[in-house]
């Protein structure tokens, strides 16, 4: 059960007037739920919500059809099932949409359940799509098929490079790559790590998110490894799936003699390649990995010692500003500049492409309760349940 301290319309107040704000959850549900629609209304008691709530209400009452929303998965992340289904509609539905207005599927990691479903909803009178495809090939097919039918697509999550899209919404990834990178040098010092042997384990090739936390944490190792001062021993093939990231990263680890730290784009990743240090019995606080996406294994992790933080991208404020975005799109209006507060290059089709970027926080074991806990997106039981409670009492967490 996820725990909020503030409902969605807060962060949207923001995010309509100075940016963006608001709170993320993650965790764990069944695999075999496709599509989800819920009651919650969320916090409209506080004057900026009843303020953004008559605004995104009168949105929703001028539109017209169906805003439809395709999630890729329920494996490369917890959060799709976890989080972006019911935050997707829990905002879908705070501002007035009937559930006749809208839906919310998941692909289940299959292509031509993406195109079925983008096909159907656009039959059905779907004239905004958010889509976050199982990956871009069915993306591409996704938008050539709508621009030739007149419905808006909004990629979300991930931009599908050579796409047709009209808007991007993410996370600024970047700014993740980065954070990640000065996060593993700092626990290189913290850890007494004297000689850094590095993995570098990216996500999928050819994948716009990939490339942007590269150019984020590239700068700040590249002149470490060119320096000799650390060794970058391999750089896997790269995928986004945890069980295939593990055997890479163990193949490289076998074949590099001395490796003992790595630079890792997911929590879920990063559980797997723990799971296998845990096995060869390399000792808490000894092998420095990186985190993003601030799940709760992600976050035992952190207490415990074997990760050194997570990338804490917001999932709730991410799923909100689509919302936000799609209720202009299906309205024909322009959204305002305060919204859409950046670019994203797509170097597939050599465009700009107009953006909301949600900034990501890097998280420790120190900052762990004040930036997530404290955030109501976490609760202390959640992070602190069974063997980490002791964790979470040397951390100074109380459940």
């Amino acid at each position: 059960m996820r725990v909020r301290k503030a409902g969605w319309l807060g962060a949207i107040s923001i995010v309509l007037s100075t940016g963006l704000a608001g709170t993320c959850a993650a965790g764990s549900a069944s695999a075999a739920v496709r599509t989800v629609r819920a009651s919650d209304t969320g916090n409209r008691s506080s004057p900026s919500g009843l303020a953004v709530m008559d605004r995104l209400a009168r949105l929703a009452a001028a539109g017209k059809g169906k805003i439809a929303v395709i999630l890729p998965d329920t494996v490369s992340s917890t959060r799709y099932v976890a989080s972006d289904q019911p935050d997707f509609t829990s905002a879908l539905t705070a501002t007035g949409l009937s559930p006749t207005k809208f839906v919310v599927q998941n692909a289940l990691g299959r292509d031509a359940t993406a195109l079925t479903d983008a096909e159907a909803d656009i039959a059905n009178g779907a004239t905004v799509l958010v889509v976050d495809p199982p990956d871009s090939s069915v993306g591409l097919q996704i938008e050539h098929y709508a621009k030739s039918r007149g419905v808006k697509v909004i990629d979300y999550d991930h931009l599908t490079l050579g796409g047709s899209r009209a808007y991007y919404v993410g996370f600024d990834s970047a700014r993740a790559g980065r954070l990640m990178g000065q996060g593993l040098v700092q626990c290189v010092a913290a850890w007494h790590v004297a000689k850094p042997h590095v993995v570098v384990v990216p996500g999928a090739a050819n994948d716009a998110t990939t490339a942007a936390l590269s150019s984020g944490y590239g700068p700040v190792l590249t002149p470490l490894f060119k320096s000799g001062r650390w060794v970058q021993a391999a750089r896997t093939t790269g995928t986004w799936d945890p069980a295939a990231a593990e055997a890479e990263f163990e193949a490289a680890a076998l074949a590099h003699h001395g490796v003992n730290a790595a630079l890792v784009p997911s929590d879920e990743i990063g559980a797997s390649l723990i799971s296998y240090l845990e096995v060869v019995r390399i000792k808490p606080k000894t092998f420095p990995i990186t985190g993003l996406g601030t799940t709760p294994i992600g976050l035992d992790d952190v207490l415990t010692g074997y990760q050194c933080g997570t990338a804490f991208e917001p999932v709730d404020r991410e799923a909100q500003a689509a919302v936000s975005l799609a209720l202009y799109l299906r309205a024909g209006r322009t959204p305002p500049a305060s919204l859409v507060n950046g670019r994203t290059q797509d170097t597939t089709a050599r465009v700009s492409v107009p953006s909301v970027l949600v900034a990501p926080e890097w998280v420790t074991a120190q900052n762990l309760e004040s930036a997530v806990i404290a955030s109501g997106s976490m609760s202390a039981s959640q992070v602190c349940a069974g063997k980490f409670a002791a964790a979470c009492k040397a951390a100074g967490i109380t459940p």
